[in-house]
């Protein structure tokens, strides 16, 4: 025999309405005594309501987001004297219909439901695969316990290995339902080993969004070199140990001269910019510090001392920065290095750049001065081990010994690869190129 039962939230203290955030059965479940039925948060703590009687669940009144409080029914069950021994979730098969109606003696179907459902096979599902690999059993315990989720779902991560503080919930107030524990989980399973692995970082993906719901979007295609210098910048970015060091350089003189210079040579089409210097005092700095003109073996147990010195400089153009390489520079004047990167920047513009104009650097100039800012943090250009960063020059005052007077100085930003290169290294190397651009005449000795 059977009858039906209205189970109601029990006395759970001093709270006149909770709010629910979960409902854990469904009509047409079979539960038993102690089951998890929905789960209630209030401001201070979650609780899950259990099963007081065991059955076939007939109709579930409260939903996500409603209201409750003592007595407040939860839902009709059709009880039954069958003993069910552990929770059965019957969840709804996707693409078929629930059965429209059930056996007239329910005992029998209880334990027809429990039988069928111990006795299916088990599917390979997210959760048995998840067991299985394992990708993301590592928890966080600190930001596992800060997460906005249930008791109930709590356990699911464990189960699953998942650390909640990775997922982003979907529920009411950003909370995390099951829904979004396997989603996580299969998108770890079915993400790329690059993805997933990352060099063993753990780095999870970006997650995705949907930006149209808070206003009107665009979207612009990345050129293929966004992508692939994305995809480059990135790698050196999370695999060089960066560290950037700052200089201050007074070029008041060499700007005068530049200036100058300019001027006696406008008939040979000649033009000389800040940059051009920099290039040939870079080369000779290296030649001083050959440990910046180095790259690291693949294996990492070695370091190749570079005896040539080519400067990459960065372009910027309308479909992404490229950086293309002059060759020799320490063979080269001034007006050869100003002609050549004259004709390699417009190369460059034009989308006339071979791949061999872009390899064999021995290091990088990133120049915004022309745009403006005071200092930035260029990334490593790998293999090379150092990238200078040049920003806009402005008067300041500088005390000579009596008093302040007005120089033109320029910033430099060096970062380089503390695998290779010590602080006290990069910090000679700044000082020296600072002094060689200080006096224009030391680019000749």
């Amino acid at each position: 025999m059977s009858n039906l039962v209205e189970i109601s939230v029990p006395d759970i203290g001093d709270f006149d309405e909770v709010e629910v955030i979960e409902v854990l059965v469904h009509p047409g479940d079979a539960i038993g005594i102690d089951d998890s039925l929905i789960t209630l948060e209030s401001d201070k703590a979650s609780m899950e309501i259990p099963a007081t009687h065991a059955g076939v669940v007939k109709e579930v009144k409260l939903k996500v987001g409603d209201k409750a409080a003592k007595g407040s029914p939860i839902l009709l069950l059709e009880e039954s004297n069958a003993v069910v021994t552990e929770r059965v979730e019957v969840k709804p098969v996707p693409e078929e219909k629930a059965p429209s109606s059930r056996p007239s003696d329910h005992e029998p179907a209880v334990a027809e439901q429990v039988k069928k459902q111990e006795s299916k096979p088990v599917p390979d599902t997210v959760e048995k695969a998840a067991l299985r690999t394992s990708p993301t059993a590592s928890i966080d315990e600190t930001r596992f316990k800060k997460a906005h989720a249930s008791p109930a779902v709590r356990k699911f991560a464990r189960e699953l290995g998942v650390d909640l503080g990775k997922v982003a919930g979907s529920g009411p107030k950003n909370r995390i339902l099951k829904e979004d524990i396997a989603g996580f989980v299969k998108k770890s399973l079915t993400a790329p080993a690059a993805a997933t692995s990352g060099s063993a970082l753990g780095v999870e993906p970006m997650p995705a969004l949907d930006f149209s719901q808070w206003g009107d979007i665009e979207l612009s295609k990345l050129t293929k070199i966004n992508k692939l210098t994305g995809k480059y910048l990135h790698r050196n970015w999370v695999t060089i140990p960066h560290v950037t060091q700052f200089e201050e350089t007074d070029i008041t003189d060499l700007e005068a001269f530049r200036k100058q210079s300019n001027a006696e040579y406008a008939d040979q089409g000649v033009k000389f910019t800040l940059l051009s210097f920099i290039m040939k005092a870079v080369a000779i700095a290296l030649k001083k510090y050959p440990r910046f003109n180095a790259s690291l073996d693949a294996g990492g147990d070695n370091l190749v001392l570079k005896k040539y010195f080519h400067v990459g400089i960065a372009v910027d153009t309308p479909n992404g920065l490229v950086v293309p390489v002059v060759r020799d520079v320490d063979k080269k004047s001034i007006v050869d290095i100003s002609l050549e990167l004259r004709d390699i920047s417009k190369k460059a513009r034009d989308k006339k750049l071979t791949p061999s104009d872009m390899q064999g650097g021995c290091i990088s100039i990133s120049s915004l001065g022309g745009i403006g800012g005071t200092k930035f943090t260029p990334i490593v250009n790998a293999p090379e081990v150092a990238i200078l960063g040049v920003s806009r020059a402005d008067i300041k005052p500088v005390w000579n010994g009596k008093e302040f007077t007005p120089r033109l100085m320029c910033p430099l930003s060096l970062s380089y690869d503390h695998r290779v290169i010590d602080g006290a290294d990069a910090a000679r190397f700044t000082t020296y190129l600072s002094y060689l651009l200080a006096d224009t005449r030391r680019l000749l000795l």
